[in-house]
């Protein structure tokens, strides 16, 4: 494995400041004034429309009296800092990382990744973000790297080798981080084969000489990770036959030896995300074969299952199949009202002709469970679900959905009245205050 590679640049201090309420631009300012913000990147330029990061009221849901902030080519994915004091903006066309510096909501700095990224985490104190590129270049190594990125100078201060790395997780003190390869690494005898390995990484090896990451064998393509409160034991979703693998389960993750030892699987019908509620963890994803869309109607004759885990006994709750859409699931988020929103792409549509008959049927890849009844709503909304932001303190979701940001009511599992037309085709959503 290829040892960190320290790399130097620079970038302004960034400060979190308190805006003052306001609905417009206050005399000489150049920020919103909003209070309670919502940020969603956009990806067209054309005509009046430019691509950059929208700025919203998250309160009131209306549009901010100000210009997009720039970020990069086409921007698409978000991350907050934990702080609230920068938003990680990646743009696709041209692997932009553009730094916003949320107080004065303007770039602060921007690099440029080696590759497309799907995955990029931050440590709890703000301070070390770290991205998954699965192509980066790397001599006399397979190509993948975790890059390294001090978010005080806005450098990219090192970068650590694994193989076709894609996601990465990282536990709540920052020491551990868990990177998903798509494919094993036939250079590290645990897995080569065509066994499956996930990388732990120690952040305070890296530079040292200490090689900082370990291969574990024994999973099945996994894609994410959660860890227990004190980091010693991480819980790994495997995708299993969903991205080629043999079974779907969670599976544990003893970090407090040393190399960390993986248990048994305990299997689930289909996991390609997941979100945990305490010891409750669900699951989304979809069979191979998908399952049949029993007690919902539909034309779809394709969807996806969504599983209640219990983390303490390692078993599956849920007695019956929970129906969802199906595709390749990669958004989930609580809402208000014990509403569970979830998101996928690729999934099976069905679109009305035009004009649409009466009670004609819509269809795309949002499905919203209800974890108090255990019922399950598909919006008569299209297109792919890439961004879910619930509103603290507000029973409203944002939802991005097709390229158009919508705004749901949790207590109907419809849209509210009261909804913001973003120009263009909108990506991802955050809410950047407290």
């Amino acid at each position: 494995m290829k040892k960190a590679v320290i790399l130097v640049s620079s970038l302004l201090p960034v400060s979190l400041l308190l805006l003052s309420c306001s609905g417009t631009t206050s005399s000489g300012s150049s920020t919103s004034g909003l209070k309670f913000r919502a940020f969603v990147s956009q990806d067209v330029s054309g005509g009046s429309v430019g691509a950059g990061v929208q700025i919203i009221d998250a309160q009131t849901d209306r549009q901010g009296f100000v210009s997009p902030i720039a970020a990069g080519a086409t921007p698409g994915m978000m991350v907050v800092t934990p702080s609230l004091g920068q938003t990680l903006v990646f743009s696709p066309a041209d692997n932009a990382l553009t730094f916003i510096n949320n107080a004065a909501e303007a770039p602060s700095n921007r690099i440029i990744l080696p590759g497309f990224t799907e995955s990029l985490v931050v440590t709890s104190d703000s301070e070390t973000g770290y991205v998954a590129v699965p192509t980066a270049a790397i001599v006399g190594q397979p190509p993948g790297a975790v890059e390294v990125i001090n978010l005080n100078s806005g450098v990219i201060r090192a970068e650590v080798n694994v193989p076709a790395v894609r996601f990465i997780s990282i536990g709540h003190s920052g020491n551990r981080l868990l990177a998903f390869s798509d494919s094993p690494d036939s250079d590290v005898p645990l897995c080569a084969n065509q066994v499956t390995c996930l990388f732990v990484i120690t952040p305070s090896n890296i530079g040292t000489q200490t090689n900082p990451v370990v291969a574990v064998p024994g999973f099945d393509h996994p894609v994410a990770a959660f860890f227990s409160g004190d980091d010693t034991t991480a819980y790994v979703v495997n995708c299993g036959p969903e991205c080629g693998g043999t079974q779907a389960s969670v599976q544990t993750l003893d970090l407090s030896q040393d190399p960390p030892v993986a248990g048994l699987p305990a299997p689930v019908p289909a996991a390609s995300f997941a979100v945990v509620d305490g010891t409750t963890m669900y699951l989304g994803g979809t069979p191979v074969p998908a399952s049949p869309c029993t007690g919902q109607t539909t034309a779809a004759t394709s969807c996806g299952l969504l599983t209640v885990f219990d983390l303490t006994s390692m078993t599956v709750v849920n007695p019956a199949p929970i129906i969802i859409t199906d595709g390749y699931h990669n958004r989930m988020a609580f809402g208000a009202n014990g509403q569970l929103f979830v998101g996928a792409r690729s999934c099976t549509e069905i679109i009305p002709p035009i004009p649409p008959p009466q009670d004609a049927e819509v269809r795309g890849c949002l499905s919203i469970y209800n974890t108090q009844t255990g019922a399950v709503v598909i919006p008569p909304a299209n297109g792919d679900a890439t961004g879910i932001q619930p509103i603290s303190n507000r029973s409203v979701v944002y939802v991005v959905q097709g390229g158009e940001l919508q705004i749901y009511d949790t207590t109907t599992d419809k849209l509210q009245k009261t909804q913001i037309d973003i120009g263009g085709e909108a990506i991802d959503v955050k809410t950047v205050d407290f």
